[in-house]
C-alpha cells in the first residue's frame, strides 16, 4: 500500500490542476482496502475515492485523503451453463478502461467496441456510467463489487440495484461516499453486432472505404474520431466532456424545433405508451451561443469540441467554474435550458 503526506495531485487529474492532498493513500487488493478504511480517523474525513482523475475539477488543495485503486487484473470468467453467446470478464477497478476494451477485442469479445479511449479506470465506469456512440457502461455491467467504508465489509451490487441513468448511478447519490470499488464484472458478446448508427461512425468507415468493419476497425475508428476532435490532455488539460447533454420532453423539444430550424438532437426509446424524449446535444447548443474556441483568462472552450473546457495553461480550478457559469448562463439565456457539469468539481 502507498501512504503519502502532503501530495502533489498534479499527475492525477487530467485537467492538469496543481493541488496537493493532505494524505494519498493507493491499495492495491481488497485486503489493503478493507484494513485501510477500518483504521480511518477524522482527520481522513472527507475520503475523497480518486479514479484516472479524468472527470476531476479541482478548485483547491484537498484538506483530507485521497485513496486510489491499484487493484489490477482482467480475467475471462468460466461460464458456467452451455451458452456460448458470451462471457464474463471480471477486471479490477485500477485497470485502465481502454486497456479492457482492447483485452475484449483481442480475445474475441465484442460490445465495448464504441467506449474505446474513453479516458478514466473501470472503477469510474461503474460509478460514472461511462458512454459514447450510443453504448453505455451499463449495457454491459453485470455487477459491482465494493468495500463498504463504514464497516470495511465486502458487498456485490447487481447491474439493476445500481440503478444506472444517463451518467448516474447510486453510487453518484445514495452511495455517495459510501463504498470504493473493487471490482467489476462485465458480459461481452461472443458475436459481433456493431453498433454504428450513431453520429458520424458510418460515414467516418466509408471514408476509409469499410462498410462491414472488423470489431479492430471499428475500434480504431472510434479512436479516430475522438483524438481529431477532443485535445490531449497532456498538451492541453481537460476532463474530456464537461457538460452532460440535456434530456428534455417532447414540449419543450417541439418549441425548441419551431425556434431553431437546425436544431440538432436525438430521439430517445420511449417505454410503452409514453412520449419520446430528446436529447439535445450541449456542445451544439454552446456553439451557437459563440463560445467555440473562445477563452475566459486562462480557461477557454475547445475550438473543434465546444462540450470540452481546457486549461490553457496556468488555470487554477476557479478559473475553470467561472467560464463553466458563463457558458452556462449564456446557453440558459438562448436556448431556455440549463446545463450541468458531467465532472466532479471538488
Amino acid at each position: 500500500m502507498t501512504d503519502k503526506r502532503n501530495y502533489s495531485l498534479l499527475q492525477h487529474n487530467t485537467f492538469g490542476i496543481d493541488a496537493s492532498c493532505r494524505r494519498y493513500v493507493e491499495c492495491s487488493s481488497v485486503d489493503e482496502v478493507q484494513g485501510f478504511v477500518r483504521s480511518l480517523s477524522a482527520d481522513d474525513e472527507p475520503l475523497l475515492m480518486l479514479g484516472g482523475g479524468s472527470n476531476l475539477l479541482l478548485t483547491r488543495d484537498y484538506p483530507a485523503t485521497v485513496i486510489h485503486s491499484g487493484i489490477m487484473g482482467m480475467e475471462i470468467l468460466p461460464e458456467p451453463t452451455n451458452d456460448t453467446s458470451s462471457r464474463l470478464v471480471r477486471c479490477g477497478s485500477g485497470e485502465v478502461w481502454d486497456d479492457v476494451v482492447s483485452f475484449c477485442i483481442a480475445n474475441g469479445l465484442y460490445d465495448a467496441e464504441n467506449l474505446s479511449i474513453i479516458p478514466g479506470e473501470v472503477g469510474a465506469s461503474a460509478i460514472q456510467n461511462i458512454g459514447a456512440y450510443g453504448v453505455e457502461a451499463k449495457d454491459l455491467i453485470v455487477e459491482v463489487e465494493a468495500v463498504e467504508i463504514a464497516t470495511g465489509n465486502i458487498q456485490t451490487f447487481t447491474n439493476a440495484e445500481c440503478e444506472y441513468g444517463y451518467r448516474q448511478s447510486k453510487f453518484k447519490h445514495e452511495w455517495l461516499g459510501k463504498f470504493f470499488v473493487t471490482h467489476v464484472t462485465y458480459r461481452l458478446s461472443t458475436i459481433f453486432r456493431p453498433h454504428l448508427d450513431y453520429g458520424n461512425i458510418r460515414s467516418a468507415l466509408a471514408e476509409r472505404g469499410i462498410n462491414e468493419p472488423t470489431a479492430s476497425e471499428l475500434r480504431q475508428t472510434i479512436i479516430d474520431i475522438r483524438e481529431a476532435k477532443l485535445p490531449d490532455p497532456k498538451v492541453e488539460g481537460n476532463a474530456g466532456s464537461f457538460f452532460m447533454n440535456p434530456i428534455v420532453d417532447a414540449a419543450t423539444f417541439k418549441a425548441l424545433k419551431e425556434k431553431f430550424d437546425d436544431l440538432h438532437y436525438f430521439e430517445l426509446p420511449s417505454d410503452n405508451d409514453k412520449e419520446p424524449t430528446y436529447k439535445i446535444p450541449a456542445g451544439w447548443m454552446i456553439d451557437r451561443c459563440g463560445w467555440k474556441g473562445k477563452s475566459l483568462g486562462r480557461a477557454g472552450v475547445h475550438d473543434k469540441q465546444a462540450l470540452v473546457l481546457v486549461n490553457r495553461g496556468g488555470a487554477s480550478g476557479h478559473d475553470i467554474i467561472r467560464l463553466m457559469e458563463a457558458v452556462q448562463k449564456d446557453v440558459k439565456e438562448k436556448f431556455g435550458i440549463e446545463i450541468h457539469p458531467e465532472v466532479n468539481i471538488r
